[in-house]
């Protein structure tokens, strides 16, 4: 059975619409520079993201926009997993470590396009 959703006020939604669209701008960043060679905006902007993600994430519960808090730190949490478990790859042989964490990195920008692109129509991103 679904749970009803919460509804919040308009200046509550709106505050946590602009955290999220910081969150997404902040992990496109990062996921643009994974994508392309000689730009590396670095991880702190990751951080201050996830950060980000799990200080306002329990104001979002049981509402539409919890499921893109949810969304968006999975998102790290597998590709940091996928980085880790490809990274062997980099020390054995070089090109196939380019090529894992060149994958890894468009999937990983390929979520953030998503999550960012449900937001703005203001839709829940299906678990």
């Amino acid at each position: 059975m679904e749970q009803p959703q919460v509804v919040l006020s308009p200046e509550q939604e709106q505050s946590l619409h602009t955290v999220s669209t910081i969150s997404y701008l902040l992990h496109l960043i990062v996921a643009v520079g994974a994508v392309l060679p000689g730009f590396q905006p670095g991880v702190l902007l990751l951080l201050i993201a996830v950060v980000l993600d799990l200080v306002k994430r329990g104001d979002a519960q049981g509402s539409w926009q919890e499921s893109h808090f949810r969304f968006r730190l999975r998102s790290v949490l597998l590709a940091g997993l996928a980085y880790l478990l490809t990274a062997p790859l980099w020390v054995l042989l070089l090109v196939p470590g380019w090529i894992a964490w060149f994958i890894v990195s468009l999937w990983f920008l390929y979520r953030i396009v998503q999550g960012w692109s449900a937001l703005s129509g203001r839709r829940a991103i299906p678990d």
